[in-house]
């Protein structure tokens, strides 16, 4: 018998959510078959099957998991006879003998659990005598966080054993998980009833961590505009041929990642990032543009590698295809990492100027770009309506200061403004 956990994929991921689960038990699976996706921080993970046999489900949909934890047994089913279906996803393979769990540990499947491993029974309410309940120290702390008397559950684990997932749901059901303590101040409890609890998603929990370490960088930020009359024209005269030739949608963005890749390549220090260990500031001579794009679970980076080796051509479809693969959620890790550098291009979404928008660690700076308009200009003397294009550098005022800042800014208005030099390949 094989076991299926959830397994350390990398890039600091240390929970997921079971999003769907695609076998019922007593299916037959093959090698590497998908048993499950799983949600996490950055994106969804297929689960496969170890080896081919019939698969026991363990995780249920709609639950958090954490890495280490049991998903499916895989096995012939005289293996598979004694575990119990839709039990909690446990961070250990059955035992012969229970053991004593580790606090902050969800107990774990056992043959025959020994008394001397379970805890002690609770104190009677009000002298109330009843038996022994069969947990851990674990389930019982839980139960007691969220308020559900273990008395009235009916154990789904080996023996009526009540596992954390009966817990759960026993609170769920009862709606006392999401009776958490209130600000005095924010829910009076009058309004107590009146106010929805709405868990974070695994990508709004990346969101508010990757929030909370980008605010502890000082920053400064350079704002200026740019002409991008000739960008529009290009822009406008060029998508019939693209999409002709290339089968391509052409937008402005392409040509704006390109012009950054030229303006970086002459300020390496905005293509780095920081080491406060060893204070240090980390060059990098690849030049990986990450990109953040709205979803309906929230903002992701999606990354465009080795942006410099490529043509605009070649970018815009790499755009097209991370584009595809987030909005059918088979976007990989591998396509969300390891960016050297990032643009916003709130202009898509229409509005305002942008702000100043947050860096994304550990990169040094950030790049966003506002909506084009039409605004009078002063050309030669004259009033003109120009193309403007607004934009913001944000930046880590550890490593590159205001000076260079500008600098940068120049760099890449001269870019745009002149876009003909750059390549559009094929």
């Amino acid at each position: 018998m094989e076991i299926v956990k959830f397994a350390d994929v990398g890039e600091g991921i240390t929970e997921g959510h079971v999003q769907k689960i695609l076998v019922k038990d007593g299916d037959q699976v093959k090698e590497d078959q998908t048993l499950m996706q799983v949600e996490t921080d950055k994106a969804v993970v297929n689960i496969p099957s170890i080896k081919g046999g019939t698969v026991k489900v363990v995780a249920k949909e709609n639950t958090d998991i954490k890495v280490g934890d049991i998903l499916a047994y895989v096995g012939t089913p005289d293996e598979l006879k004694n575990i119990p279906s839709s039990a909690a996803a446990q961070p250990n393979a059955p035992k012969a003998a229970a053991a004593p769990s580790k606090p902050n540990e969800p107990s774990v499947p056992e043959a025959a659990p020994k008394p001397q491993a379970e805890s002690k029974p609770a104190a009677p309410h009000e002298g109330e005598a009843h038996a022994e309940i069969l947990t851990t120290p674990f389930v019982r702390k839980l139960a007691e966080q969220l308020k559900v008397d273990l008395t009235k559950i009916k154990g789904t684990g080996p023996n009526g054993r009540i596992m954390e997932v009966d817990v759960r749901d026993a609170a769920k059901e009862a709606s006392d998980v999401l009776k958490k303590p209130r600000h005095p101040e924010i829910l009076a409890e009058k309004h107590a009833e009146e106010i929805e609890h709405v868990p974070l998603s695994p990508v709004r929990k990346a969101i508010a961590k990757n929030m909370e370490a980008s605010w502890t960088i000082p920053r400064a930020s350079h704002i200026d505009l740019i002409d991008a009359t000739e960008l529009n024209r290009i822009v406008s005269e060029s998508k019939d041929k693209f999409m002709k030739q290339f089968n391509i949608k052409l937008t402005f963005l392409p040509i704006l990642i390109k012009a950054t890749v030229a303006a970086l390549k002459d300020n390496p220090h905005f293509n780095a990032s920081y080491d406060p260990v060893n204070r240090e500031i980390l060059v990098k001579h690849y030049y990986n543009i990450g990109l953040g794009a709205e979803t309906k679970d929230g903002l992701k980076v999606i990354v465009v590698k080795e942006a410099d080796k490529k043509s605009i051509v070649q970018i815009a479809r790499d755009l097209a295809d991370l584009r595809d693969k987030l909005y059918a959620n088979t976007i990989t890790l591998d396509d969300m990492k390891d960016s050297s550098f990032t643009i916003t291009n709130a202009g898509s979404l229409g509005g305002g100027f942008i702000g100043i928008p947050m860096i994304n660690p550990p990169d040094v700076a950030i790049l966003a770009f506002s909506m084009m308009k039409d605004m009078p200009v002063a050309v030669d003397g004259k009033v003109e309506i120009r193309k403007i294009l607004p934009f913001t550098l944000t930046f880590d005022h550890r490593v590159v200061d205001g000076a260079e800042a500008v600098k940068f800014g120049n760099e890449l208005k001269s870019y745009i403004e002149d876009p003909e030099f750059l390549e559009m390949g094929d």
